[in-house]
């Protein structure tokens, strides 16, 4: 790992599961650094092009349950679509609702390693929270 990736996100194992601590300066990059972490816990993001995008909107009743919204939205993209995703680009960012872009490319066998699968986004010890100087959430994938 770069360390500009261990400033993004960190890697956390769980029991039988995994998880990420993702951080930024804004809710915007703690959500983008999220999702990136998420990716990276499935393929190398160096290997991936933004070759093709989609939007994304989802709505929750806060800002862990759109956090959750969020990374499952991501993860259902790529079960469905085979897309993975390394860029996010937000349109709208509050407590309640996201619209996003996300960019990435459909899996090339021949350059995407898939490490591991994730079933979905957990609750279990979800956190998003703010200080003084940065956001930061803590999500656990169902594996």
């Amino acid at each position: 790992m770069t360390e500009k990736q261990i400033k993004e996100y960190t890697i956390m194992n769980h029991t039988a599961d995994i998880g990420i601590r993702a951080r930024g300066e804004d809710m915007e990059q703690a959500y983008a650094n999220a999702a990136k972490g998420m990716f990276s816990l499935i393929t190398d993001l160096r290997k991936i092009k933004n070759s093709l995008s989609r939007e994304i909107a989802v709505n929750a009743a806060d800002k862990e349950t759109l956090l959750v919204a969020w990374l499952n939205e991501l993860i259902f993209l790529f079960d469905t679509e085979h897309v993975l995703f390394r860029k996010f680009i937000f349109a709208e960012l509050s407590e309640k609702e996201l619209r996003a872009r996300a960019y990435g490319e459909k899996i090339d066998p021949e350059r995407h390693d898939i490490k591991i699968g994730i079933k979905s986004t957990t609750y279990h010890m979800l956190r998003v929270s703010h200080d003084k100087n940065c956001y930061q959430v803590r999500v656990i994938f169902d594996i």
